[in-house]
């Protein structure tokens, strides 16, 4: 090829080894300074893709991914260092002369040949700790709640009022021991009531009640002495009627009570059947402490047609 000068320089017909030659040399070509060797001489860009890296560069121009100190050429791009490649110019502190090591050691809760994963047996002690500890509280709730069945009285006696049917079974829920409890044929017997046996279901001693209460001036009288404390007590009284509502008054030491003892057919047994018809009903009273005497007393207006049984005392 021969040098020379073909009309106005264009990049296409530029030659970038003009200055090694005497023909290019008197044409003003000049070594390489970032572009071609002829004056104006511009720098071609290249579309994206075609430029090669990795190749060997010019002595004086940085090779991409490598760290220089040189100043890019204008037009090119600073390189940065590739990832994930060590760096020549960076030393770890460990390599530097009275730098802590920061390797650790076998064990160290890596997973790998000689280092430890994770502590699955604290784990497995947790898991079985919670476990029994539920295990424990169902077993204690099963022996906590059976201890409640078939016991739901508010009190050790019978729940029947007056105003609520009572149960033909209070006679056998006795009175504490404390408390004083009668049968009917150790009552003082006065105004032509008399003792019976002939009506079966009574609970005193024998199967003996009292009867013939259905008279004006019929009374019974018990005369407690064993009261310890001063107090409103449940008088009880237990009673036969034949199916029929009956009433009588109650004197407690010397004091008629303006509300009558209420002897209600509370368990619907039929009328003029009175084996049928024994039932229990209960009064407060106001008892002192010492001897007090309560009387059964059938007066005027009063609805007497009844026998009665037991009499007993529970605390109010």
């Amino acid at each position: 090829m021969t040098p020379g000068n073909n009309g106005a320089s264009t990049p296409e017909d530029d030659d970038p080894f003009g200055y090694l030659y005497a023909d290019g040399q008197a044409n003003g070509a000049q070594p390489p300074s970032g572009g071609y060797g002829y004056p104006g001489s511009v720098n071609r860009v290249r579309a994206v893709g075609q430029r090669q890296y990795g190749q060997q560069q010019p002595q004086g121009q940085q090779a991409y991914g490598q760290q220089g100190t040189q100043t890019a050429a204008y037009g090119q791009v600073p390189q940065q260092q590739p990832y994930g490649q060590p760096n020549a110019h960076y030393a770890a502190p460990e390599t530097m002369p009275g730098g802590a090591g920061t390797r650790q050691g076998p064990g160290a809760g890596q997973d790998g040949p000689g280092r430890r994963g994770p502590n699955t047996k604290g784990l497995l002690i947790g898991a079985i700790a919670v476990v029994a500890a539920v295990v424990i509280g169902i077993g204690v709730a099963i022996i906590g709640g059976g201890g409640d069945k078939g016991d739901h009285r508010a009190g050790s006696g019978p729940s029947n009022a007056q105003s609520a049917s009572p149960s033909d079974s209070a006679g056998g829920s006795a009175a504490p021991a404390e408390l004083p409890k009668i049968d009917a044929k150790a009552l003082r017997i006065e105004g032509g009531a008399t003792t019976a046996s002939d009506v079966k279901g009574a609970k005193s001693a024998g199967g003996i009640y009292v009867a013939g209460f259905n008279q004006v001036g019929a009374k019974l009288t018990w005369t407690i002495n064993s009261v310890d404390t001063a107090g409103t007590y449940r008088l009880y009284v237990r009673y036969g009627i034949p199916g029929v509502d009956a009433n009588a008054t109650l004197v407690v030491n010397g004091k008629s009570r303006t509300q009558k003892l209420n002897m209600k057919n509370f368990a619907g047994s039929p009328q003029g059947d009175w084996e049928k018809g024994w039932q229990t009903t209960w009064a407060n009273v106001e008892l002192t402490k010492g001897t007090n005497t309560v009387q059964l007393v059938c007066n005027p207006g009063d609805q007497c047609n009844a026998n009665i049984d037991q009499m007993y005392l529970q605390n109010g």
